[in-house]
């Protein structure tokens, strides 16, 4: 990235350091991190740039993601103490958190009750932090502490003090739904609503219903659901996690009824509802349900967005649709947000399945339009030429569908809530 900025001011362009600080934005969204911090340090050590205490912030967790915890400590003593706002100490407490460095996070987040900058979303970071370590007895006391500090529960804090929950009443120290013990957490899950106070209502119904819907309990999924309604009008993520927790038992009909029910009286269109009916039915193979779904939401004008065709596509796969499938990922890559790339072992599949039917030319012309238009990493133009050359073409379409977790995060984001447990 350095060498790219050098030769733009060499040839006697100017470079905008507000510019600069949005590639870096967008880079951090695509987790593109090391060329992210890259650019700013290149904005400090070469353009003179000073940065604010949130852009500290973000270079000391870049710092972290690129380097590890040895670099963020050495950075952060490093900065001035009039630099060092609750935000460095914000992004601090998440590099100690997620190394599981349990004192040291104590001690940031003492700095931070000692700043007076305590939040949810600190407490929430130690609150995941306690429950990854096991440490439920301490999750009891720092949510005592955050009610007589006044600071609200989230769908996080919900989310997080109910799997402690459970994990604490099974005597392996393991929740009683990872053992299989549906019976006893469907118990303890009904006992968990006492916990909801009246302004958490929503978040705690909605990790209610992915919770019964693991369980496989479609009548408590209901109950819950109706309690749900009850509140009056509510946003669409309560659609989304009713329609997600349906999928995971298996009820597509049920989902579509929600889906119908949520269209009709929409007001205002979320392309993640029919992505996941989208998503649901292509994963069944049931590709001409998946593709009437696109077509409902089109007809009243509304525009189905790259995910919605990279779901399409396994559909036709599932299917043996292989011409429509290649169109719909055509599709989707002309549509997708820069920096996103389709699933990998979708492209994959696209590419076998036409080198399978003798089509090489039809194999090379997508590859070609994937390659110029995605931007790949050397890892993921590896791995799809591999696709249309003779040598290790299945081990390496096994491996990229392995893999393929590394490029989804843009699926997930567009289709799930961020409190689903499912």
């Amino acid at each position: 990235m350095v060498s790219v900025i050098d030769q733009w001011l060499e040839e006697g362009k100017n470079v905008q350091m507000s510019e600069l600080c949005n590639f870096v934005k967008q880079l951090r969204k695509t987790r593109r991190y090391k060329h992210a911090l890259q650019i700013s340090e290149w904005m400090t050590d070469q353009g003179g740039y000073r940065l604010s205490v949130s852009e500290v912030a973000v270079r000391l967790e870049l710092i972290g993601k690129v380097h590890g915890l040895e670099k963020v400590e050495a950075y952060f003593d490093s900065i001035s103490e009039s630099s060092r706002g609750y935000q460095v100490y914000g992004a601090l407490l998440n590099c100690y958190a997620k190394t599981k460095q349990l004192e040291k996070a104590e001690a940031v987040m003492q700095n931070l009750k000692d700043m007076g900058f305590v939040n949810t979303l600190s407490y929430n970071v130690m609150l995941g932090l306690y429950s990854r370590m096991g440490r439920h007895k301490k999750i009891d006391v720092l949510v005592q502490e955050m009610e007589k500090r006044g600071i609200e529960w989230d769908m996080f804090t919900f989310n997080i003090r109910l799997q402690a929950y459970v994990a604490c009443s099974d005597f392996d120290g393991n929740g009683y739904l990872k053992s299989g013990l549906s019976d006893k957490s469907l118990k303890l899950f009904r006992k968990s609503e006492q916990l909801i106070s009246h302004n958490l209502r929503t978040f705690a119904y909605e990790c209610l219903l992915t919770s019964y819907a693991a369980t496989g309990s479609k009548a408590d999924v209901y109950r819950t659901w109706n309690l749900y309604k009850q509140m009056g009008k509510f946003s669409n993520d309560g659609y989304i996690t009713m329609i997600i927790s349906l999928v995971k038992l298996d009820d597509l009909d049920s989902a579509e009824n929600i889906w119908n029910e949520w269209y009709s009286g929409m007001d205002i269109f979320d392309i993640r509802m029919p992505n996941l009916m989208i998503s649901a039915y292509s994963e069944k193979g049931d590709w001409e349900k998946a593709e009437a779904c696109l077509n409902k939401i089109t007809e009243k004008g509304n525009e189905p967005n790259a995910i919605s065709w990279d779901h399409l596509a396994v559909g036709y796969l599932h299917g043996g649709q292989i011409t429509k499938a290649v169109e719909s990922i055509k599709k989707a890559i002309s549509t997708r947000k820069p920096g996103r790339l389709p699933r990998l072992h979708t492209l994959a599949t696209c590419l076998k399945k036409l080198k399978g039917q003798g089509d090489k030319e039809a194999a090379e012309e997508l590859f070609k339009m994937i390659n110029e238009q995605c931007h790949l990493t050397t890892f993921a133009y590896d791995r799809l030429s591999s696709c249309i050359n003779d040598e290790k073409l299945a081990s390496n379409v096994d491996r990229i569908e392995d893999d393929d977790r590394m490029f989804d995060e843009s699926l997930t984001e567009a289709a799930l809530p961020e409190n689903a447990t499912v």
